[in-house]
């Protein structure tokens, strides 16, 4: 999760004011302490917290509620828009021709956030190009060539130059007039580099890019403000991605520092897939973080990995009270392309998973259900009603899956079956039927 310990503890913190009976001066002091410790254990600056807490309790404490709004949730929305400002405004993503040059430090993950960025602009239409201007790394170029093959985009990264300028003049020269947008990658450097920088400044005087964005991971921590406020002065940075935002509790430190320096985090690296790039929306953001859910991220999810006729053709059979092993199948795996178990929780609102809960284990059940499926004939698959003991250990013996592994699969398939009868005829629209798929994998944890 996404800044797990800073969320974990904002979301205890608005848990108590739902508890208590009355607002009150004392309430309003717990709650800004509380804030105060999350904040400073996810790393975020100690001077920029007090600002924030202040601002809150002040509002907190002279603010009316609007008409039709209790105190409690007053208090709330004041400590969601605060985060929100806190955090740093929306920024633009713009969908036209255009070059885009890449700098970062050291394993910031700067290459693969190259095949990112280019997945998601290619998705939205725009042709896209990446060129080598990593000459110092030696499996740079080898790196920028794998993940573009991955993506199905052309790529220039030739590993017998070793001028980045040569590089780049020719690969414009190769691709600027039949692709809509040129990914430059570059060299791993600290802006503290001076030969380095000046080499980077000089590449950027020659690309004459259009966006300059900088790749920092998050577990730099409070750190990323210097870097961010260094290569702002050395090339004119126009946004910044903060990589590894899955796996560190500094991230709140990155992300703050950042947001202070005056230049927009436009990008935050989820994971290491290729699809695991977020825009950076404030409001969005902060609202998975303090538990309110983001469902409109998880719809964009949905239809990139569910097409409109599917799910049509889905909705009918359930709209006729059928439901076949197939359809569960292609379920199961829309929701594995969507994204880890935890990703995907934390943006349905109110919905949180069980303490303790080993994911790893649920994500492997349902491969293994995959499997067993896969075994299954076509008359068990259209009819699994049909499948009794006899059958169990047949489908075993094929999928290697134990039976009781089988059993349990049937088992959730009849709960979704009456889940959809009792729901069946009611128009609920795409949010409903996705809500309708996680009750489903409820029955995982």
């Amino acid at each position: 999760m996404v800044l797990e310990k800073i969320g974990e503890g904002l979301r205890e913190a608005l848990r108590k004011i739902a508890r208590v009976g009355y607002i009150d001066k004392n309430v309003i002091d717990e709650l800004v302490k509380d804030i105060q410790r999350s904040l400073l254990l996810g790393d975020v600056d100690v001077k920029l917290v007090f600002e924030l807490t202040k601002r809150i309790k002040e509002r907190a404490l002279n603010e009316k509620p609007q008409p039709g709004i209790t105190p409690k949730e007053h208090i709330v929305n004041i400590v969601y828009q605060e985060l929100v400002n806190f955090v740093g405004k929306k920024p633009e993503i713009e969908l036209k021709p255009r070059k885009i040059m890449l700098i970062g430090l050291f394993g910031s993950g700067k290459t693969t956030t190259i095949g990112k960025l280019a997945k998601f602009y290619q998705k939205r239409g725009l042709r896209c190009a990446l060129i080598g201007c990593d000459v110092h790394r030696p499996a740079a170029m080898d790196q920028l060539q794998q993940i573009s093959n991955l993506i199905n985009v052309p790529c220039y990264a030739p590993k017998d130059i070793k001028d980045p300028i040569e590089i780049a003049k020719k690969g414009i020269e190769l691709f600027e007039k039949n692709y809509d947008l040129l990914i430059f990658d570059t060299s791993g450097r600290n802006a503290l580099d001076k030969e380095l920088a000046n080499e980077l400044k000089k590449l950027g005087e020659f690309i004459k890019p259009n966006e300059v964005l900088l790749t920092i991971p998050a577990d730099i921590g409070q750190a990323a403000r210097i870097q961010a406020e260094e290569f702002k002065k050395l090339v004119g940075i126009t946004g910044i991605i903060i990589t590894k935002m899955d796996g560190t509790a500094k991230g709140g430190g990155a992300l703050t520092a950042c947001a202070v320096t005056g230049v927009q985090v436009k990008w935050i690296g989820v994971g290491e897939k290729l699809d695991a790039l977020e825009q950076f929306d404030p409001e969005r953001f902060i609202s998975r973080l303090i538990g309110f859910g983001d469902l409109q991220s998880l719809l964009e999810k949905a239809r990139d990995v569910i097409s409109e006729e599917k799910a049509k053709e889905i909705t009918e059979n359930i709209s006729k009270g059928k439901l076949t092993m197939d359809d569960f199948l292609f379920q199961l795996e829309s929701f594995q392309k969507m994204g880890s178990i935890k990703s995907i929780t934390e943006m349905l609102p109110g919905f949180s998973l069980p303490k303790n809960i080993d994911l790893s284990k649920q994500e492997e059940k349902m491969k293994k259900w995959k499997y067993a499926i896969q075994s299954m004939t076509k008359k068990e698959r259209e009819n699994p009603e049909i499948i009794d003991s006899s059958r169990i250990s047949r489908i075993s013996r094929g999928s290697g899956v134990p039976e009781s592994e089988i059993r349990d699969l049937l088992k959730t398939y009849e709960q979704m079956k009456k889940m959809i009868k009792l729901t069946s005829g009611k128009k609920r629209g795409l949010i409903g039927n996705l809500m309708k798929k996680f009750k489903m994998f409820k029955g995982l944890l």
